[in-house]
């Protein structure tokens, strides 16, 4: 049975793996802080085809999406095509294996609606994402 540090080393290398292929795919990190500038939160968001993906590392929680570009609120979707959520190494590999040009369990569907959006500070360390209209 793994412990508490195994667990810590097997997450941290999972991510010393994976953040970079991430980033070498498209994905772009912003980190959330809290007013005392603690980072609470990484946020990695890929825009491509007509869907978002959406990497989400909090303390307690760690999950990906992805979901249709036209989702207002990327962070707090209503809803989504695919999620993972859980240990970071297997929500990493969840991610890193989804396949870009379709969506598993989902029919292929026209890219008629083109992602596109970007990141706008709302404070110090704090930033929404804001999905383009036109």
């Amino acid at each position: 049975m793994a412990g508490p540090a195994d667990t810590f080393t097997e997450a941290r290398d999972a991510l010393d793996v994976g953040l970079p292929r991430l980033i070498g795919r498209g994905f772009r990190f912003i980190h959330s802080t809290d007013d005392a500038g603690d980072v609470v939160a990484v946020i990695g968001v890929r825009v491509h085809h007509n869907v978002v993906d959406v990497l989400q590392l909090n303390e307690d929680v760690v999950s990906a999406t992805r979901m249709s570009a036209d989702e207002p609120d990327v962070l707090a979707p209503r809803s989504w095509l695919w999620r993972s959520t859980g240990a970071v190494q297997d929500v990493l590999h969840d991610l890193l294996t989804l396949p870009d040009d379709r969506t598993p369990g989902v029919l292929p569907q026209p890219a008629t609606v083109a992602a596109r959006g970007c990141w706008v500070p709302t404070r110090p360390g704090r930033f929404q994402w804001l999905a383009a209209q036109a």
